[in-house]
């Protein structure tokens, strides 16, 4: 059966189904939609809350919070109140101060976090540079053969060059002023200058496996897989925490493997959403107990101790099980000891 396209409006493609009948796809046109919402001052944006049903008591208080955070990104912190998601309309008895609350809450688990995170940046760093050198060379990562996928070795090398050549680290320049070959400096003076998440890429794309498995024992952790997905996670939160990103109920795209047996101190309960903050608060945990300096348990008194001063907050949403506090892995009466996979 010939169908004539151009008397049909919109087109129609037949699909036989049965003899004698015919079933048609319909094409729809999709128009695209512009973005006509106008910008509006503060006064407005307190204006409109209010005629949401939002309790605002101090009204100068309000304008200066808006001023400095902004209403896009204040509005984030503003939705657990809401009882209607699409007319934004507010639940009863909900005050402004409630989200400023939330919104400082928020801010300072970003400075726990991000501060706990170094650590195992600095760490994972010093373990790819010295083993990976010390079995491969100095210059390594400039070996394209000792990766598993060319396509994404080749983008993470541009990013690496690129911080390279824009660095004006006294170190890199003294380094370029004595030698010219090879055209980039070893290891532990190039890759302390790349990103955690290139750093995260460059381990999981290095095709050595066995060499990834002995960094994985140095964080007690039984295999360089559970150790990548990790990594992969743990960058991707530091990144959220560097541009000040809501962390305490996102999910999170790419979550860590968390129903693995661990010698170290774990957690029992195995039905944990992976893709919940709390699942890589434990990751982030577990490889601070495998660090000097008790920095295991610095972070979670630190934790304990900011979720205890905001009560109110619904640690549900970050994943939290209950009674996670009484779970060996957040048991900080007991003196940690790393257990050697060797």
């Amino acid at each position: 059966m010939f169908v004539s396209l151009h008397q049909q409006n919109p087109p129609r493609f037949p699909m036989n189904s049965e003899p004698g009948r015919n079933f048609y796809f319909i094409l729809i046109p999709i128009m695209p939609k512009n973005y006509t919402k106008p910008p509006i001052s503060i006064s407005e944006q307190i204006l409109t809350l209010k005629k949401r049903g939002l309790i605002i008591d101090d009204i100068s208080f309000a304008e200066k919070i808006l001023s400095e955070i902004s209403y896009f990104r204040f509005a984030a912190y503003l939705r657990p109140m809401e009882n209607d998601k699409i007319t934004h309309q507010f639940k009863d008895n909900s005050l402004f101060e409630n989200a400023v609350r939330l919104y400082e809450f928020d801010a300072e688990l970003r400075k726990i976090i991000f501060n706990a995170i170094q650590h195992i940046e600095v760490s994972v760093r010093a373990k790819v540079i010295h083993n990976f050198s010390m079995k491969y060379g100095p210059f390594w990562f400039m070996n394209e053969v000792l990766f598993r996928e060319k396509s994404k070795y080749i983008d993470n090398f541009k990013c690496v060059i690129r911080e390279v050549e824009r660095s004006k680290e006294d170190y890199i320049l003294e380094h370029y002023r004595k030698y010219d070959n090879p055209p980039y400096p070893p290891a532990w003076k190039t890759l302390e200058l790349c990103s955690f998440g290139t750093l995260s890429k460059l381990y999981c794309n290095f095709s050595d496996n066995k060499i990834k498995k002995e960094i994985a024992h140095q964080f007690n952790v039984p295999n360089h897989i559970v150790l990548e997905s990790w990594l992969r996670s743990l960058a991707l939160l530091r990144n959220y925490c560097a541009h000040h990103a809501r962390l305490w109920n996102r999910l999170f795209n790419a979550g860590p493997q968390m129903n693995v047996k661990l010698r170290g101190s774990w957690i029992l309960y195995q039905n944990v959403n992976p893709n919940k903050l709390y699942a890589l608060l434990c990751c982030m945990a577990y490889c601070l107990d495998n660090l000097s300096l008790g920095k295991g348990k610095d972070f979670k008194c630190q934790l304990k101790k900011e979720l205890s001063s905001h009560p109110s907050i619904d640690i549900n949403a970050m994943g939290f099980t209950k009674n996670w506090e009484q779970e060996p892995l957040w048991d900080t009466s007991l003196e940690f000891k790393v257990n050697s996979l060797e």
